[in-house]
């Protein structure tokens, strides 16, 4: 799993933002040009492909030139890692609550 922790900054780093958020989320639906995916938002076009470079950068997105404009879509491996790292976490977590639930009844018990 260390090899994989840079790349899984970068990940939560880009899904920390909610324009990001957010543009992951209708990218989920399908590709679409950045100029579709920056329609919703209140910002100026550079600054909106800023966040397309992060979203790029950390491999949650990829994009391809179609004429004058770019077309960016979902890269689902790069988030499935991100849902196997947050599994992991959980089923962790679940088995320490319930050796603590198993631990808390026995001490109950005892009483």
């Amino acid at each position: 799993m260390p090899n994989n922790q840079p790349q899984l900054n970068q990940i939560f780093q880009a899904l920390a933002d909610p324009t990001r958020m957010a543009v992951i989320a209708r990218l989920a639906e399908g590709p679409a040009v950045v100029s579709e995916l920056a329609a919703p938002f209140d910002m100026a076009l550079p600054s909106f492909t800023q966040h397309m470079g992060v979203l790029e950068k950390s491999g949650l997105v990829t994009s391809v030139k179609v004429g004058r404009s770019r077309r960016y879509q979902l890269h689902a491996a790069t988030m499935q890692k991100a849902s196997t790292w947050l599994d992991e976490r959980r089923t962790l977590w679940e088995k320490r609550l319930n050796r603590l639930d198993d631990l808390l009844l026995e001490m109950h018990k005892e009483k």
